[in-house]
């Protein structure tokens, strides 16, 4: 049995808090808000996030970071990356032993262009941290919680770390792969949100499926393009973490990106959109880092450039769509190429 927070009481984290319960370990999960602390420890619910679930008995919620921190000699940070470097600053005061960090959020940071990875190493103090893994692939936190099979990637450069995580949360409806390409897992978990907003806006603009076929391969090739260059290896965004993700996301109602995109894709203001939603939508965020990262590395990325567009430039959906068609002619084996 191991001691183990989760940051962030999100649909996600509470989701991963259930199987790390239900695996036997003394799992605690800490919220800002002590009425869904309460919620969670008297009633076993989290209502907002998760509603009609029932969460295990075993399962405890705090408000108190430190609490939970003290807790722990594993932290999984399951916020939204906007809010990564506030909670770590939370910690750093904290922290007296050594830590395995897990990181499950999905984004990089504007303007500084960091990966999430990279934001912890640079937040946390570095005598306090055993390794840094990330938890990523095509999973539903509305489907976690019903027990249906789900398979994801924990990656590392340490394998050791990443075969730690993989213990902490196999079962068997939770299966997990290891990974040493960090870069390449981050990057698909990353900009897979980006596409799958444009793939909310065709289905908005009621394009079919021909439309979306097309819009998830050569987002694939583009998110593939971006992450060689950085440095991933290319048979990362084949797999789970990338090509898995991506379908996942860009097919399913459960995902809050294609939901956003798909209000944008309807005519709804990004303001209007994002309201309604009442959640973080990574995606939004992350088409303004993906922007830079194509001008920074100097790869053509024509979606996420015209959802840019759309987002930050007030470009209607039907006329950056129509603009993606009419690009100058191509061969696809060029465009498949890092």
């Amino acid at each position: 049995m191991e001691r183990v927070c989760v940051l962030g009481a999100g649909s996600w984290g509470t989701a991963l808090a259930m199987v790390l319960a239900e695996n036997g370990h003394d799992t605690l999960v800490w919220t800002h808000r002590a009425e869904q602390a309460d919620e969670i420890n008297q009633h076993h619910t989290n209502t907002k996030y998760l509603p009609e679930t029932v969460l295990p008995s075993n399962l405890r919620a705090t408000s108190d970071i430190a609490k939970a921190v003290a807790h722990s000699d594993t932290i999984i940070v399951a916020v939204p990356t906007k809010a990564i470097r506030e909670v770590c600053e939370k910690m750093t005061s904290i922290l007296d032993k050594k830590v395995l960090f897990v990181h499950v959020s999905k984004g990089i940071e504007p303007d500084s262009l960091k990966r999430i990875s990279e934001i912890l190493a640079e937040s946390l103090p570095a005598e306090f941290v055993e390794e840094i893994v990330v938890l990523s692939g095509p999973s539903h936190a509305e489907e976690v919680v019903q027990h249906h099979p789900t398979t994801i990637t924990a990656a590392c450069g340490n394998i050791v770390a990443a075969e730690k995580v993989q213990d902490l949360f196999m079962n068997q409806y939770f299966r997990v792969y290891t990974n040493e390409d960090v870069v390449g897992v981050e990057i698909g978990g990353a900009l897979k949100n980006v596409i799958a907003l444009a793939a909310g806006i065709t289905d908005g603009l009621n394009y079919g499926d021909n439309a979306k076929a097309a819009l998830i391969t050569r987002g694939l090739a583009e998110i593939t393009r971006l992450g060689v260059k950085m440095g991933g290896n290319p048979f990362t965004f084949s797999g789970l973490t990338g090509m898995g993700d991506l379908i996942v996301t860009c097919t399913s109602v459960h995902s809050r990106n294609w939901r956003a995109g798909n209000m944008l894709g309807k005519g709804m203001k990004q303001q209007e959109v994002l309201e309604q939603m009442g959640m973080v939508v990574e995606g939004v965020r992350t088409t303004k880092a993906a922007y830079q990262l194509a001008e920074k590395f100097d790869v053509a990325m024509p979606i996420s450039t015209a959802l840019y567009g759309v987002l930050f430039n007030d470009v209607a959906p039907k006329e950056a769509v129509d603009a993606l068609m009419m690009r100058g002619k191509k061969r696809e084996i060029d465009e498949m190429m890092p």
